[in-house]
């Protein structure tokens, strides 16, 4: 996808852009550009009447609830580690340190792994993509759970990681896929609740299978798990991907189709448009992965603030679940087991977030609409150009986003104290409720800006979140033993803190930043 150009900033995708004239063309005469822009607008309207997508609302939710349970391995597979470190470093003779190193790497190939995937779904469709993460994963889960040695573990860890972390970034490719701007809170819960789960229920797993079962069974787990997940996929996922399939009504490639594409398309009640179907067919690649495309978005002028905040809010995150174990260990006596209870309050903070914001997003959406006499047209693509997207988003998110800072501080500083138990529980539940709900409307930020890009930009996010978790997560511990828990603590919450000042500016100039980017894109395309 090196060769692609960037969709234009806060509109929602055209499926009739991909069988637009080339500007490198020869120029026609005036007759037939006149005729050329008649044809055009034409297309437009055509394509503004049609559905954005022919899921109904029921198929929607089901689509983007099983993105998010197969994007889940991702988080959980780095957290379900965590309560058997120690006993892992006992059985292979190795310190914690080092097998903390495997959970730096995991981080670190976490970040990287998507972009490649991520470019690769847009031109080969969604399926595919899913089919190489799940079979790198399941192999490597397999291995890991048959070895016993470190270095097979380190690297191991890291194919693992490769494999798992891509579904992330196309989960989030399925809700640019079937919803539109105006509708994305109301599946802000559905699309997230994988990510919510990872680090709150599966710390709880491992430690119960570490306990009573032995290290190794983890790997036993999430391969058996991974394998019930991966067949009803196989056979059920519709594929998604609007560069192949438009709104759902045009039959996808051989490679893209399952078990219910055969059907659906021979019953369908409506024609298509042979043209654009030719146009779509056109689109389909199987290219290799390359990361330009999220490289491009990451280095954005206009996305790199939205993404640097992200990626500190998720930092922070980190160091907290990262220092729970050591910290509750060492001030309450806590063992594994029960220092994996621990993560049930930041988890309910952030399943309460994504439950209750969503509708908050959707009527901050509705309330601008309004006051603005903005047209809003169920299931129809719009035009975002000239709609306030920064100022409609950050309202909700900033005030999330300053709570979570605000608990994080309170709660290292309530550790280093050891006051009693109850006090860092209930800040817990605020940082999962601050932190994981402003992130989640950072990501519909991100989806709405790049919507023809969605798994691209999410992998981006991807990308920054988790090269600065895996930094906090290494730094936490020596932060702590270098300053105490409540400085360490409050550092990363006034870097996190000050890096939110770039989306709240965009609140005010973010109209004008996409027009100036889209002004820049038309010169460069004319003098190309």
């Amino acid at each position: 996808m090196a060769e692609q150009d960037e969709v234009e900033l806060g509109k929602d995708p055209d499926p009739a852009d991909a069988s637009m004239p080339s500007n490198d063309a020869p120029q026609p005469a005036v007759g037939e550009e006149e005729k050329r822009k008649k044809d055009e607008e034409e297309k437009r309207r055509k394509d503004e009447d049609e559905d954005y997508s022919i899921w109904t609302v029921p198929q929607k939710r089901a689509i983007l609830l099983s993105g998010s349970l197969l994007g889940w391995f991702s988080p959980m597979t780095a957290s379900i580690y965590y309560p058997a470190t120690a006993q892992i470093a006992g059985d292979l003779g190795v310190s914690v340190s080092k097998i903390n190193l495997t959970v730096t790497t995991y981080l670190i190939i976490q970040g990287l792994a998507p972009m490649m995937i991520a470019g690769f779904s847009d031109k080969a469709g969604r399926r595919p993509a899913y089919i190489i993460c799940f079979t790198i994963y399941m192999i490597a889960n397999l291995a890991l759970a048959l070895q016993d040695n470190y270095v097979a573990l380190l690297v191991l860890r890291m194919l693992q990681s490769a494999g798992s972390s891509g579904t992330v970034a196309l989960a989030q490719g399925l809700v640019g896929d079937c919803v539109l701007s105006a509708e994305r809170g109301k599946y802000v819960a559905y699309a997230s609740v994988g990510s919510i789960l990872g680090p709150s229920v599966s710390p709880i797993l491992g430690g119960v299978i570490a306990k009573y079962a032995g290290w190794h069974w983890i790997f036993w787990f999430l391969l058996i798990l991974s394998g019930a997940a991966f067949i009803p996929m196989l056979l059920f996922l519709p594929e998604t991907c609007r560069n192949l399939v438009g709104n759902g009504s045009y039959p996808p490639p051989p490679l893209s189709k399952n078990l219910t594409s055969h059907i659906l398309h021979r019953n369908r009640q409506f024609p298509i448009d042979e043209e654009k179907w030719s146009a779509l067919r056109q689109n389909y690649r199987l290219v290799v992965p390359s990361p330009l495309p999220t490289l491009r978005i990451l280095f954005d002028p206009f996305a790199a603030p939205i993404l640097l905040a992200c990626g500190l809010s998720l930092a922070c995150y980190y160091a907290v679940c990262s220092g729970i174990a050591p910290f509750f260990a060492d001030n309450y006596s806590f063992d594994s087991l029960q220092a994996s209870l621990v993560f049930i309050p930041i988890g309910v903070g952030g399943l309460v977030a994504t439950l209750t914001t969503g509708k908050a997003v959707d009527w901050n959406y509705a309330r601008h609409a309004r006051r603005l006499g903005f047209p809003v047209r169920k299931n129809k693509v719009t035009d975002h150009s000239e709609f306030p997207l920064e100022l409609a988003r950050m309202q909700v998110s900033l005030p999330l986003l300053l709570l979570g800072s605000a608990s994080i501080i309170a709660y290292g500083w309530t550790m280093q104290a050891r006051v009693s138990l109850a006090g860092p529980i209930v800040l817990l539940f605020f940082v999962g409720y601050g932190v994981q709900g402003g992130f989640q409307v950072l990501n519909v930020l991100m989806v709405d800006l790049y919507a023809g890009q969605a798994a691209t930009a999410t992998a981006a996010n991807n990308l920054a979140r988790c090269l600065l978790g895996a930094a906090s997560s290494a730094a936490i511990i020596p932060m702590s033993d270098a300053v105490g828990r409540g400085w360490a603590y409050t550092i990363l919450a006034l870097l996190f803190m000050l890096s939110c000042i770039g989306p709240a500016v965009s609140m005010r100039y973010g109209i004008e930043w996409r027009r100036r980017k889209r002004e820049r894109e038309m010169l460069r395309k004319a003098q190309a």
